[in-house]
Protein backbone atom coordinates (compact mmCIF):
# COMPACT_ATOMS: atom_id res chain seq x y z
CA UNK A 1 0.00 0.00 0.00
CA UNK A 2 2.87 2.29 0.86
CA UNK A 3 4.46 1.31 -2.33
CA UNK A 4 1.38 2.32 -4.27
CA UNK A 5 0.64 5.76 -2.55
CA UNK A 6 3.73 6.28 -3.49
CA UNK A 7 4.01 5.34 -6.92
CA UNK A 8 0.70 7.63 -7.54
CA UNK A 9 2.54 10.52 -6.00
CA UNK A 10 5.25 10.60 -8.33
CA UNK A 11 3.09 9.90 -10.98
CA UNK A 12 1.00 13.52 -9.92
CA UNK A 13 4.35 15.30 -9.65
CA UNK A 14 5.68 14.21 -12.67
CA UNK A 15 2.23 14.93 -14.58
CA UNK A 16 2.27 18.26 -12.72
CA UNK A 17 5.76 18.70 -14.35
CA UNK A 18 4.60 17.78 -17.61
CA UNK A 19 1.58 20.35 -17.71
CA UNK A 20 3.86 23.14 -16.22
CA UNK A 21 6.30 22.70 -19.39
CA UNK A 22 3.60 22.17 -21.82
CA UNK A 23 2.36 25.34 -20.38
CA UNK A 24 5.66 27.15 -20.54
CA UNK A 25 6.35 26.01 -24.33
CA UNK A 26 2.80 26.94 -25.34
CA UNK A 27 3.32 30.87 -23.49
CA UNK A 28 0.17 29.76 -21.54
CA UNK A 29 0.40 32.37 -18.43
CA UNK A 30 -2.22 30.82 -15.96
CA UNK A 31 -1.83 33.26 -12.98
CA UNK A 32 -3.07 36.44 -13.44
CA UNK A 33 -3.10 39.41 -10.80
CA UNK A 34 -6.76 40.20 -9.21
CA UNK A 35 -5.94 44.06 -9.53
CA UNK A 36 -3.99 44.73 -12.61
CA UNK A 37 -4.94 41.42 -14.47
CA UNK A 38 -1.51 41.01 -15.51
CA UNK A 39 -0.67 37.42 -16.38
CA UNK A 40 2.02 35.01 -15.58
CA UNK A 41 3.43 31.35 -16.16
CA UNK A 42 4.86 30.99 -12.50
CA UNK A 43 2.56 31.19 -9.24
CA UNK A 44 6.07 32.46 -7.82
CA UNK A 45 6.60 35.61 -9.92
CA UNK A 46 2.87 36.53 -9.62
CA UNK A 47 3.78 36.51 -5.85
CA UNK A 48 6.83 38.41 -6.51
CA UNK A 49 4.55 41.01 -8.67
CA UNK A 50 2.31 41.61 -6.03
CA UNK A 51 4.68 42.93 -3.62
CA UNK A 52 4.68 46.26 -6.14
CA UNK A 53 0.55 46.55 -5.17
CA UNK A 54 0.94 46.42 -1.17
CA UNK A 55 4.29 47.72 -0.64
CA UNK A 56 5.80 44.76 0.56
CA UNK A 57 9.54 44.19 0.72
CA UNK A 58 10.58 41.11 2.74
CA UNK A 59 14.15 40.66 1.28
CA UNK A 60 15.73 43.11 3.30
CA UNK A 61 20.10 43.68 3.51
CA UNK A 62 21.11 42.25 6.79
CA UNK A 63 24.03 45.52 6.49
CA UNK A 64 22.51 48.75 5.51
CA UNK A 65 18.81 47.29 6.21
CA UNK A 66 17.28 47.86 3.29
CA UNK A 67 14.64 46.16 1.49
CA UNK A 68 13.62 44.98 -1.76
CA UNK A 69 10.44 43.08 -2.98
CA UNK A 70 12.83 40.73 -5.03
CA UNK A 71 15.66 38.78 -3.93
CA UNK A 72 17.34 39.25 -7.05
CA UNK A 73 17.52 42.68 -6.85
CA UNK A 74 18.69 42.08 -2.64
CA UNK A 75 21.69 40.42 -4.31
CA UNK A 76 22.60 43.09 -6.95
CA UNK A 77 21.86 45.52 -4.28
CA UNK A 78 24.68 43.61 -2.02
CA UNK A 79 27.32 44.07 -4.42
CA UNK A 80 27.65 47.48 -3.45
CA UNK A 81 28.71 46.65 -0.04
CA UNK A 82 30.90 44.11 -1.28
CA UNK A 83 32.21 46.33 -4.08
CA UNK A 84 32.07 43.44 -6.31
CA UNK A 85 32.37 44.95 -9.87
CA UNK A 86 32.94 41.76 -12.37
CA UNK A 87 32.09 43.63 -15.36
CA UNK A 88 34.16 46.88 -16.90
CA UNK A 89 33.41 48.55 -19.47
CA UNK A 90 36.48 48.77 -21.91
CA UNK A 91 35.56 52.63 -23.19
CA UNK A 92 34.56 54.69 -19.83
CA UNK A 93 36.37 52.06 -17.15
CA UNK A 94 33.24 52.15 -15.25
CA UNK A 95 32.74 48.86 -13.64
CA UNK A 96 29.29 47.14 -12.71
CA UNK A 97 28.16 44.20 -10.90
CA UNK A 98 25.86 42.93 -13.91
CA UNK A 99 26.57 42.10 -17.34
CA UNK A 100 23.00 43.56 -17.93
CA UNK A 101 24.03 46.73 -16.34
CA UNK A 102 27.08 46.72 -18.41
CA UNK A 103 25.17 45.87 -21.75
CA UNK A 104 22.82 48.94 -20.99
CA UNK A 105 25.63 51.17 -20.05
CA UNK A 106 27.75 50.31 -23.39
CA UNK A 107 24.41 51.50 -25.78
CA UNK A 108 25.37 55.40 -24.55
CA UNK A 109 28.74 54.71 -26.02
CA UNK A 110 26.97 53.32 -29.10
CA UNK A 111 23.65 55.45 -29.14
CA UNK A 112 21.98 52.03 -29.45
CA UNK A 113 18.50 52.86 -28.55
CA UNK A 114 17.02 49.32 -29.15
CA UNK A 115 13.75 49.57 -27.16
CA UNK A 116 11.13 51.75 -29.65
CA UNK A 117 7.50 53.25 -28.24
CA UNK A 118 4.95 52.10 -30.94
CA UNK A 119 3.13 55.20 -29.52
CA UNK A 120 4.77 58.35 -30.45
CA UNK A 121 8.38 56.34 -31.95
CA UNK A 122 10.75 57.68 -28.90
CA UNK A 123 13.52 54.86 -28.33
CA UNK A 124 15.13 54.14 -25.31
CA UNK A 125 18.19 52.40 -24.21
CA UNK A 126 16.54 49.53 -21.72
CA UNK A 127 13.07 47.86 -21.76
CA UNK A 128 12.45 49.23 -18.13
CA UNK A 129 12.64 52.98 -19.60
CA UNK A 130 10.02 52.03 -22.52
CA UNK A 131 8.23 50.23 -20.03
CA UNK A 132 7.99 53.45 -17.93
CA UNK A 133 7.49 55.93 -20.48
CA UNK A 134 4.31 53.58 -22.01
CA UNK A 135 2.72 54.78 -18.71
CA UNK A 136 2.21 58.15 -20.16
CA UNK A 137 0.45 57.23 -22.55
CA UNK A 138 -1.67 54.37 -21.47
CA UNK A 139 -2.02 56.19 -17.74
CA UNK A 140 -1.25 53.23 -16.35
CA UNK A 141 -0.35 53.69 -12.28
CA UNK A 142 0.55 50.50 -10.95
CA UNK A 143 1.94 51.23 -7.42
CA UNK A 144 -0.36 51.44 -5.25
CA UNK A 145 -0.15 53.43 -1.72
CA UNK A 146 -1.90 50.86 0.87
CA UNK A 147 -2.76 53.76 3.60
CA UNK A 148 -4.69 56.68 1.34
CA UNK A 149 -4.53 54.61 -2.24
CA UNK A 150 -2.79 57.09 -4.27
CA UNK A 151 -1.43 55.47 -7.04
CA UNK A 152 1.67 56.23 -9.26
CA UNK A 153 4.06 55.07 -12.32
CA UNK A 154 6.97 54.27 -11.10
CA UNK A 155 7.59 52.54 -8.18
CA UNK A 156 10.07 55.12 -6.85
CA UNK A 157 7.43 57.87 -6.62
CA UNK A 158 5.68 55.61 -4.37
CA UNK A 159 8.63 55.09 -1.95
CA UNK A 160 8.68 58.58 -2.19
CA UNK A 161 5.41 59.18 -1.45
CA UNK A 162 5.27 56.76 1.39
CA UNK A 163 7.42 58.90 3.13
CA UNK A 164 5.13 61.46 3.94
CA UNK A 165 3.23 58.94 5.68
CA UNK A 166 5.79 57.33 7.93
CA UNK A 167 7.81 60.64 8.26
CA UNK A 168 11.13 58.82 7.09
CA UNK A 169 13.95 60.82 5.68
CA UNK A 170 16.57 58.95 5.17
CA UNK A 171 18.87 61.46 3.44
CA UNK A 172 21.13 63.74 5.94
CA UNK A 173 23.34 66.80 5.61
CA UNK A 174 26.72 65.82 6.56
CA UNK A 175 27.50 69.50 7.61
CA UNK A 176 23.94 70.38 9.35
CA UNK A 177 22.61 66.93 9.89
CA UNK A 178 19.30 68.15 8.80
CA UNK A 179 17.25 65.28 7.59
CA UNK A 180 15.23 65.20 4.05
CA UNK A 181 12.90 62.76 2.39
CA UNK A 182 14.31 62.70 -0.89
CA UNK A 183 17.78 62.66 -2.03
CA UNK A 184 17.26 65.65 -4.58
CA UNK A 185 16.44 67.72 -1.96
CA UNK A 186 19.46 67.01 -0.02
CA UNK A 187 21.78 67.60 -3.45
CA UNK A 188 19.67 71.23 -3.32
CA UNK A 189 20.04 71.84 0.39
CA UNK A 190 24.30 70.99 0.50
CA UNK A 191 24.25 73.73 -1.85
CA UNK A 192 23.42 76.14 0.61
CA UNK A 193 26.64 75.13 2.18
CA UNK A 194 28.67 74.77 -0.81
CA UNK A 195 27.74 77.69 -2.72
CA UNK A 196 26.90 75.74 -5.86
CA UNK A 197 24.97 77.20 -8.72
CA UNK A 198 24.91 75.40 -11.66
CA UNK A 199 22.54 76.87 -14.00
CA UNK A 200 23.86 79.32 -15.42
CA UNK A 201 21.37 82.05 -17.44
CA UNK A 202 23.24 81.88 -21.03
CA UNK A 203 21.70 86.02 -21.38
CA UNK A 204 23.17 87.39 -18.53
CA UNK A 205 24.86 84.54 -17.11
CA UNK A 206 23.67 85.19 -13.61
CA UNK A 207 23.34 81.72 -11.54
CA UNK A 208 21.17 79.55 -9.47
CA UNK A 209 21.42 76.62 -7.26
CA UNK A 210 17.77 75.42 -8.91
CA UNK A 211 16.63 74.70 -12.28
CA UNK A 212 13.43 75.57 -11.67
CA UNK A 213 14.57 79.39 -10.66
CA UNK A 214 16.77 79.75 -13.86
CA UNK A 215 13.65 78.96 -15.25
CA UNK A 216 11.64 81.75 -13.95
CA UNK A 217 14.34 83.95 -14.26
CA UNK A 218 14.78 83.16 -18.25
CA UNK A 219 11.34 84.56 -18.19
CA UNK A 220 12.77 88.10 -17.36
CA UNK A 221 14.59 88.21 -20.74
CA UNK A 222 11.82 86.10 -22.77
CA UNK A 223 8.82 88.12 -21.25
CA UNK A 224 6.97 85.22 -21.07
CA UNK A 225 4.08 85.15 -18.46
CA UNK A 226 2.73 81.56 -19.12
CA UNK A 227 0.63 82.07 -15.68
CA UNK A 228 -2.81 83.99 -16.60
CA UNK A 229 -5.50 84.86 -13.93
CA UNK A 230 -8.84 83.50 -15.22
CA UNK A 231 -11.03 86.46 -13.74
CA UNK A 232 -9.01 89.44 -15.06
CA UNK A 233 -6.84 87.72 -17.60
CA UNK A 234 -3.89 89.15 -15.90
CA UNK A 235 -0.51 86.92 -16.45
CA UNK A 236 2.24 86.06 -14.21
CA UNK A 237 5.81 84.57 -14.98
CA UNK A 238 5.29 82.52 -11.57
CA UNK A 239 2.76 80.71 -10.40
CA UNK A 240 3.08 81.42 -6.84
CA UNK A 241 2.37 85.04 -8.27
CA UNK A 242 -0.99 83.92 -9.74
CA UNK A 243 -1.95 81.99 -6.53
CA UNK A 244 -1.19 85.07 -4.15
CA UNK A 245 -3.18 87.36 -6.61
CA UNK A 246 -6.12 85.10 -7.38
CA UNK A 247 -6.45 85.97 -3.29
CA UNK A 248 -7.61 89.27 -4.45
CA UNK A 249 -10.72 88.53 -6.40
CA UNK A 250 -11.54 85.20 -3.85
CA UNK A 251 -10.50 87.21 -0.90
CA UNK A 252 -9.25 84.35 0.49
CA UNK A 253 -6.42 85.02 4.14
CA UNK A 254 -5.60 81.86 4.25
CA UNK A 255 -2.47 82.85 7.03
CA UNK A 256 -4.03 83.37 10.46
CA UNK A 257 -2.16 84.56 13.51
CA UNK A 258 -2.74 82.40 16.37
CA UNK A 259 -2.72 85.34 18.83
CA UNK A 260 -5.14 87.69 18.14
CA UNK A 261 -6.48 85.61 14.56
CA UNK A 262 -6.11 88.20 12.37
CA UNK A 263 -5.51 86.69 8.85
CA UNK A 264 -3.48 87.81 5.92
CA UNK A 265 -3.36 86.91 1.98
CA UNK A 266 0.32 85.93 1.83
CA UNK A 267 2.71 84.22 4.86
CA UNK A 268 5.11 87.26 4.89
CA UNK A 269 2.84 89.22 5.89
CA UNK A 270 1.97 86.94 9.06
CA UNK A 271 5.30 86.62 9.44
CA UNK A 272 5.77 90.66 9.22
CA UNK A 273 2.38 91.12 11.71
CA UNK A 274 3.39 88.15 14.24
CA UNK A 275 6.81 90.52 15.18
CA UNK A 276 4.15 92.89 16.54
CA UNK A 277 2.93 90.57 19.34
CA UNK A 278 6.89 88.94 20.12
CA UNK A 279 8.86 92.34 19.80
CA UNK A 280 11.52 90.81 17.68
CA UNK A 281 13.40 93.44 15.19
CA UNK A 282 15.68 90.70 13.49
CA UNK A 283 16.71 93.32 10.85
CA UNK A 284 19.65 95.98 12.29
CA UNK A 285 21.41 99.25 10.71
CA UNK A 286 24.94 98.30 10.66
CA UNK A 287 26.04 102.17 11.13
CA UNK A 288 23.46 103.72 14.18
CA UNK A 289 22.27 99.84 14.64
CA UNK A 290 18.58 100.93 14.93
CA UNK A 291 16.35 97.61 14.69
CA UNK A 292 13.15 97.22 12.59
CA UNK A 293 10.91 94.63 12.29
CA UNK A 294 10.81 94.26 8.56
CA UNK A 295 13.17 94.75 6.23
CA UNK A 296 11.96 97.00 3.98
CA UNK A 297 11.95 99.36 6.62
CA UNK A 298 15.95 99.17 7.71
CA UNK A 299 17.02 99.62 3.76
CA UNK A 300 14.26 103.00 3.94
CA UNK A 301 16.09 104.08 6.89
CA UNK A 302 20.00 103.31 6.04
CA UNK A 303 19.05 106.09 3.00
CA UNK A 304 19.14 108.62 6.07
CA UNK A 305 22.79 107.26 6.00
CA UNK A 306 23.86 107.52 2.41
CA UNK A 307 21.71 110.23 1.43
CA UNK A 308 20.21 107.85 -1.34
CA UNK A 309 17.08 108.62 -3.16
CA UNK A 310 16.12 106.16 -6.12
CA UNK A 311 12.85 106.92 -6.57
CA UNK A 312 13.32 110.30 -8.95
CA UNK A 313 10.20 112.20 -10.91
CA UNK A 314 10.63 112.30 -14.52
CA UNK A 315 9.03 115.87 -14.73
CA UNK A 316 11.27 117.80 -12.25
CA UNK A 317 13.69 115.56 -11.56
CA UNK A 318 13.26 115.70 -8.02
CA UNK A 319 14.19 112.62 -6.36
CA UNK A 320 12.69 110.63 -2.83
CA UNK A 321 13.83 107.91 -0.59
CA UNK A 322 10.55 106.17 -0.78
CA UNK A 323 8.43 105.43 -3.45
CA UNK A 324 5.34 106.07 -1.92
CA UNK A 325 6.83 109.97 -1.37
CA UNK A 326 7.15 110.00 -5.76
CA UNK A 327 3.54 109.31 -6.20
CA UNK A 328 2.23 111.76 -4.17
CA UNK A 329 4.16 114.35 -5.46
CA UNK A 330 3.43 113.32 -8.87
CA UNK A 331 0.35 115.00 -7.84
CA UNK A 332 1.49 118.18 -8.14
CA UNK A 333 2.38 117.65 -11.72
CA UNK A 334 -0.80 115.61 -12.76
CA UNK A 335 -3.51 117.74 -10.33
CA UNK A 336 -4.44 114.68 -9.10
CA UNK A 337 -6.29 113.96 -5.69
CA UNK A 338 -7.12 110.63 -5.19
CA UNK A 339 -7.99 110.86 -1.37
CA UNK A 340 -11.69 112.09 -1.25
CA UNK A 341 -13.38 112.86 1.84
CA UNK A 342 -16.74 110.15 2.25
CA UNK A 343 -18.66 112.72 4.20
CA UNK A 344 -18.24 115.92 2.05
CA UNK A 345 -16.69 114.56 -1.49
CA UNK A 346 -13.44 116.89 -1.15
CA UNK A 347 -10.57 116.08 -2.64
CA UNK A 348 -6.59 115.58 -1.34
CA UNK A 349 -3.29 115.31 -3.05
CA UNK A 350 -2.29 113.51 -0.06
CA UNK A 351 -3.84 110.99 2.18
CA UNK A 352 -2.57 112.98 5.56
CA UNK A 353 -4.14 116.20 4.12
CA UNK A 354 -7.65 114.14 4.62
CA UNK A 355 -6.39 112.29 7.59
CA UNK A 356 -6.53 116.09 9.44
CA UNK A 357 -10.01 116.91 7.30
CA UNK A 358 -11.96 114.02 8.51
CA UNK A 359 -11.16 115.50 12.36
CA UNK A 360 -13.96 118.49 11.17
CA UNK A 361 -16.31 116.11 10.80
CA UNK A 362 -15.54 113.62 13.76
CA UNK A 363 -14.21 116.25 16.54
CA UNK A 364 -11.09 114.43 16.98
CA UNK A 365 -8.58 115.89 18.71
CA UNK A 366 -5.59 113.76 18.66
CA UNK A 367 -3.14 116.39 20.22
CA UNK A 368 -3.07 117.57 24.06
CA UNK A 369 -1.35 119.50 25.98
CA UNK A 370 -0.74 118.57 29.45
CA UNK A 371 0.02 122.17 31.35
CA UNK A 372 -3.36 123.72 29.96
CA UNK A 373 -5.20 120.36 29.47
CA UNK A 374 -6.20 121.94 26.12
CA UNK A 375 -6.68 119.28 22.63
CA UNK A 376 -6.26 119.92 19.45
CA UNK A 377 -6.94 118.40 15.80
CA UNK A 378 -3.32 119.64 14.59
CA UNK A 379 -0.22 119.22 16.23
CA UNK A 380 0.89 122.44 14.73
CA UNK A 381 -1.43 124.18 16.64
CA UNK A 382 -0.46 122.76 19.99
CA UNK A 383 3.23 123.37 19.52
CA UNK A 384 2.25 126.93 18.29
CA UNK A 385 0.43 127.39 21.91
CA UNK A 386 3.30 125.81 24.14
CA UNK A 387 5.35 129.44 23.98
CA UNK A 388 3.29 130.71 25.93
CA UNK A 389 3.35 128.53 29.03
CA UNK A 390 4.58 130.07 32.02
CA UNK A 391 7.91 130.59 32.28
CA UNK A 392 8.42 129.87 28.79
CA UNK A 393 9.49 132.50 26.39
CA UNK A 394 9.33 132.22 22.54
Amino acid sequence: MFFQGTLNEQLHIQSDEFRYSCDIRRGERAYSCELCNKAFSKKSTLITHQCIHTGEHPYACDVCKKSFSQQSHLIRHQHTHTGEHHYTCDMSKKAFSEQSSLITHQRIHMGERPYVCGVCNKAFNCRKSLIRHQRTHTGERPYKCVVCNKAFSQQGYLITHQRTHTGERPYNCDVCNKAFSQQGYLITHQRTHTGERPYKCDVCNKAFSQQGYLITHQRTHTGECPYKCDVCNKAFSQQGCLTRHQRTHTGERPYKCDVCNKAFSRKGYLINHQRTHTGERPYKCDVCNKAFSQQSNMITHQRTHTGERPYKCDVCNKAFTQQRYLLTHHCIHTGDRPNVCGVCNKAFSHRSNLIRHKRIHTGERTYSCNVFNKAFSRQSNMITLQPTHPGEHP
